[in-house]
C-alpha cells in the first residue's frame, strides 16, 4: 500500500518557531518511542493518536525550546504516518551531534501502557522509512535511538525488532509507491516584486496548477503567483513569505495532495 501520510495541516500542527536546517541526505533512520506512558486506547481511536502527536509537539516547542516537534515522521497503530519536520529538515530528537546522520521516526509506544508495538505501527514506521529512502535521500540504516546515545529509547520491544533487521510483519510487505520527485532547484529564489520571468517560473506554476491552484502558467512570477505561494506555504506549515526557495520548491512536488 502507498504511505498513508497525515500532513501537518491535517493534524493541525503549529507553525515552526524558526527556520529548519537543511538536511541533504542521511545514513538512514533512527527509531524512537515516546519515553512515557501511552494510553492503549489509541489503538482503537485514531483521534487519540492525533492528540498525542500535538501534545508531543507542544512539549518539544514549549518545554524543550525547539523550533518544532523533534521527529521527522511519526507512525501510529493505524498504519498512518504523521508528517513532523518532514523531508530534508534536520530533526532534533536524535541527540546533539547525531541529528545530521539520520532521520528521526517515532513509533507511538511508550514505557508504560502501550509498550508492545502492534503490527500496524511497525508497518507505519517502515512506510516512513521507505518514504525517506525514496524521496529524502536516506540510506539503508535502521537503528534505535540508543545506538550512539545514552537512552532507553526506543524501549526494549521496539529495539529488539530493530535489532532483528526491522522486518515487515506478515501480510504487509508491499512497499509504498513514491510520488513525483521535484526537479532540481533552479538556483534562484522566485519572488515578487519585481516580476520575475523564466522557464523555472513556468515549471513551478504548472506544478501548482496540477495541485489545483488557480494560476496561469505564463512564466511570470507576479502578485498572483506570490499569493498562491503564500497560501501553499501556510498549508504546509512553513514561513509564508511568498518566496519560492529550495524548501517550497521541493514541497511543491513532494507534499501530499490535499
Amino acid at each position: 500500500m502507498a504511505i498513508d501520510l497525515v500532513s501537518r495541516r491535517e493534524w493541525n500542527a503549529r507553525a515552526p518557531l524558526g527556520a529548519y536546517t537543511q538536511l541533504d541526505s542521511t545514513k538512514g533512520v533512527k527509531v524512537h518511542y515516546t519515553g512515557g506512558r501511552v494510553d492503549p486506547a489509541i489503538v482503537d481511536d485514531h483521534e487519540e493518536c492525533v492528540a498525542l502527536v500535538r501534545s508531543i509537539q507542544a512539549y518539544h516547542m514549549d518545554g524543550n525550546g525547539w523550533v518544532d516537534i523533534g521527529y521527522s515522521f511519526v507512525g501510529c497503530p493505524h498504519r498512518k504516518v504523521f508528517e513532523g519536520r518532514g523531508l530534508h529538515h534536520l530533526p532534533a530528537a536524535n541527540g546533539p551531534g547525531l541529528n545530521s546522520g539520520h532521520y528521526a521516526v517515532l513509533g507511538l509506544v511508550g514505557n508504560a501502557g502501550l509498550v508492545q508495538p502492534p503490527d500496524e505501527l511497525l508497518h507505519a514506521i517502515l512506510d516512513a522509512v521507505e518514504h525517506v529512502r525514496a524521496r529524502g535521500a536516506a540510506g539503508k540504516e535502521i537503528k534505535g535511538h540508543r545506538d550512539g546515545y545514552s537512552t532507553d529509547c526506543p524501549g526494549d520491544p521496539l529495539y529488539a525488532w530493530v535489532r532483528k533487521g526491522a522486518p515487515r510483519p506478515a501480510g504487509g510487505d508491499t512497499p509504498p509507491q513514491p510520488g513525483p520527485v521535484a526537479p532540481p532547484f533552479p538556483g534562484r529564489l522566485l519572488s515578487y516584486p519585481p516580476v520575475m520571468r523564466g522557464e523555472d517560473v513556468r515549471t513551478w506554476q504548472q506544478r501548482m496548477r496540477e495541485r489545483g491552484a488557480e494560476l496561469e502558467a505564463d512564466g511570470a512570477y507576479g502578485p498572483v503567483s506570490r499569493e498562491v505561494c503564500r497560501a501553499f506555504q501556510r498549508q504546509q506549515g512553513i514561513v509564508d513569505d511568498g518566496v519560492v526557495g529550495e524548501v517550497t520548491w521541493r514541497l511543491t512536488w513532494e507534499a501530499p495532495l490535499s
